[in-house]
């Protein structure tokens, strides 16, 4: 994964809105994400939940915030710092701390992912 371009993020964001596309979204600071000492490890995961969004905006200054706008409401993750758009031409979003460590992925694809 490279640094974010929040050019290309946001072009590819502009192409999948509007169409029916698969999401991956999760958050932690439990078992992967080690470098937390909060004593409470938590989280959130959903996976191949097919939506159709308006529009989504890349915000802030890095991390990033990613807004996908539904019919009735908002998905939205924070922290991102990462993406790649794969041979499958998914848009796949990450928060990484500096030790590499994930704490949010926000996964766009056409296709549900395996």
């Amino acid at each position: 994964m490279k640094l974010i371009d929040q050019i290309k993020v946001q072009a590819q964001l502009d192409k999948l809105a509007k169409t029916d596309v698969y999401l991956h979204l999760e958050t932690t600071n439990g078992a992967y994400a080690g470098h937390h000492n909060t004593g409470l490890a938590v989280g959130a995961f959903i996976r191949n939940v097919q939506l159709k969004y308006e529009h989504g905006k890349i915000r802030g200054v890095n991390p990033y915030r990613i807004g996908l706008k539904l019919e009735f409401g908002w998905v939205y993750a924070e922290g991102v710092t990462h993406f790649e758009i794969d041979e499958n031409d998914r848009l796949l979003l990450a928060g990484l701390n500096p030790e590499g460590k994930l704490a949010v992925a926000l996964q766009i694809s056409k296709e549900p992912f395996n």
